[in-house]
């Protein structure tokens, strides 16, 4: 059974397990999206799914956008490359620390407090199995996030490269924590 559905966007939070690697504090590279795995929402992405749409907009130049936690208002960087695999869908990019949610995003990778990706789609094609699981056999993606929850909780998401040590770390909280209470006193 094949349906074309219309509409707002769908979400597939994923921790890639071939690890997203963070370089320069800000190069993000990996999985967005693994093939032939059942996430929670009882769906598999099949290969090929992606293709379509990367074709689509590659041919009008366009991008897929880099998200914070799926907030279109939110846009922290972007993807310099997306493209399928035998994997899965494989993105790299630079998180903007010219921007705030860049630098926080930044900052939480490095810290570990995030590590997942979500992809931001329509669904085109998909059918179900005899398991109940809904094929997805064309997406039309939209985005790319960093996530705080990923939809496949097996997989993890590592964080490398040349990242501040943790008393880099701790300097910015305590600058954060005076400006903090100097907001605070001016209330």
């Amino acid at each position: 059974m094949n349906w074309k559905m219309q509409g707002a966007p769908e979400r597939k939070y994923h921790q890639p397990e071939a690890g997203l690697t963070v370089t320069d504090g800000a190069t993000v590279a990996g999985y967005a999206s693994l093939f032939g795995r059942v996430d929670q929402g009882n769906d598999v992405v099949q290969k090929g799914a992606y293709a379509a749409s990367l074709a689509r907009l590659a041919a009008r130049g366009g991008a897929v956008k880099m998200l914070w936690q799926h907030d279109p208002t939110q846009p922290i960087g972007v993807w310099d490359e997306v493209r399928e695999d035998a994997t899965g869908l494989w993105v790299k990019g630079r998180i903007l620390t010219e921007v705030d949610k860049g630098r926080e995003a930044a900052a939480l990778l490095g810290a570990g407090a995030i590590d997942g990706l979500s992809i931001g789609y329509r669904t085109v094609k998909a059918e179900r199995n005899g398991k109940g699981q809904r094929l997805l056999s064309e997406l039309e993606l939209w985005e790319v996030s960093l996530v705080t929850f990923p939809m496949l909780p097996e997989a993890r998401v590592q964080a490398k490269g040349d990242l501040p040590q943790a008393e880099d770390w701790r300097e910015l909280a305590a600058l954060f924590q005076a400006a903090a209470e100097t907001l605070a006193q001016r209330s």
